[in-house]
């Protein structure tokens, strides 16, 4: 089987190398890919919002399955695109897209299937929107309707500072066109999850739990960022199997039978971004692609043919696939810290050389550097983007793997690195009964 993994960052370059280890696969591509992905798969570039280049590639290279990492080309219409024309597709087409290009469908898909959620109210108008502001009490969090890399969202208890964000939101000052529509929800309280689970519309196969740490400084101060690390499984204390059900029965299974409904063909990834507050588990967001960290934690633990799974899922017979038990999660924990670039997620520097990454891998076990902005500049790997690496460990506990990972970056150089210091640790040493040291 040839399959193609489509886009450049973190997520893909896990993507690429969880498949190329997969039986029965022969070549990989990315497209565009990275300096990662290109030693696992081979890297063409053709940007994936060029559909009609990816098929014509698909055609000439005899691939059997495309694999979409990023959210713009699932809503553009990438998929839809390619099974017109019989390519097997790992990923929603854009009626199912819809769950993320578009916040105040998803808030609307939500009430009226009955999923757990945060009160909304959804807004073209800015005057319509500071007016609900000044009618409800903060802290108001504030996001925008479209697709917006994850930075899309202000949480803030200060009515000026709420106003500022709805003026600068709508009027496109910030995030152009994906801020035109407003949602504005309740604060909730309580711990986040990721919840993700692989689905043809039919079958679903939940995969193991994460959590994603997305403030750039350490006790989750400072701006949001698309995610700086994450780590899987979440230990979820004495009521882990109620939560569990209430997570894989009351929100996925119910948002695939809510899709299911409204006649919307759904083969991807599933991703409901949640938040564990004392009367349940409610959604925060749906993604409909895997979460970039936490694609990076998540599929280290994955054994089996995770190729063949994806196959399955994209031609309709997912439920066959998992009979036949041909994915499956393995023991231990897995935790990815993220290594940025100075500035990030504001301005940051780009072309700045990197060392270091390959000395240790693989010495004290299953310790990968997944390439998220690197490029080869003049022979040398260099700084690309804002998230640079995320450097990944896999050990039988948490805390071994929180030790394993910090191990890594450590050894790691580029000028202004930046990463976060407590990625996991709480959970780590709580998991673990010892006093956490400094």
């Amino acid at each position: 089987m040839n399959v193609l993994v489509a886009g450049s960052g973190g997520r893909e370059h896990a993507l690429a190398w969880r498949i190329a280890r997969s039986p029965g696969v022969g070549q990989v591509y990315a497209a565009p890919g990275n300096p990662g992905t290109g030693k696992v798969a081979e890297n063409v570039a053709i940007d994936p919002l060029d559909f009609q280049s990816i098929h014509e590639f698909c055609r000439k290279n005899a691939v059997d399955l495309v694999v979409v990492g990023p959210e713009n080309p699932l809503a553009a219409g990438l998929a839809d695109f390619l099974r017109e024309r019989g390519v097997a597709v790992f990923g929603p087409g854009r009626a199912g897209a819809k769950l993320e290009s578009s916040k105040a469908w998803a808030k609307d898909f939500m009430r009226r299937h009955g999923v757990p959620c945060a009160s909304y109210a959804a807004f073209d108008s800015p005057h319509e929107a500071v007016r609900h502001l000044k009618s409800t009490p903060g802290p108001w969090v504030i996001k925008a309707d479209g697709l917006a890399l994850g930075k899309g969202v202000t949480i803030t208890g200060d009515l000026d500072e709420a106003m500022r964000t709805v003026g600068r939101y709508m009027d496109g000052t910030l995030l152009g066109e994906a801020g035109r529509t407003l949602v504005i929800e309740e604060y909730l309280e309580g711990r986040e999850l990721t919840a993700m689970a692989i689905t043809d519309g039919e079958s679903l196969l939940p995969l193991p739990f994460a959590r994603d740490h997305k403030r750039a400084l350490d006790g989750d101060r400072g701006p949001m960022t698309g995610g700086m690390g994450a780590f899987s499984p979440v230990p979820l204390g004495p009521r882990q199997a109620e939560l569990s059900r209430a997570i894989i029965d009351g929100i996925l299974r119910k948002t695939v039978e809510g899709l299911r409904e409204e006649g919307i063909d759904y083969r991807g990834v599933l991703y409901a971004g949640l938040m564990l507050t004392e009367s349940g588990p409610k959604v925060l967001e749906y993604n409909v692609r895997f979460g970039d960290p936490e694609a990076q934690c998540v599929l280290p633990l994955l054994e089996g043919d995770f190729a063949g799974v994806l196959l399955a899922c994209a031609e309709g017979r997912l439920k066959a696939s998992l009979d036949a038990g041909a994915l499956w999660t393995s023991p231990g924990y897995c935790v990815s810290v993220v290594m940025a670039s100075q500035g990030y997620p504001g301005a940051y520097p780009k072309g700045i050389p990197i060392s270091g990454l390959d000395a240790g891998v693989g010495e004290d076990g299953e310790t990968v550097v997944f390439h998220a902005g690197t490029k080869v500049q003049d022979g040398k790997l260099v700084t690309a983007g804002g998230r640079v690496l995320a450097v990944t460990s896999v050990a039988p506990t948490l805390l071994e793997a929180v030790e394993k990972a910090y191990r890594k970056v450590r050894g790691i150089q580029f000028q202004g690195a930046q990463f976060r210091s407590d990625i996991a640790r709480d959970v780590a040493f709580e998991a673990s009964g010892k006093a956490e040291q400094v």
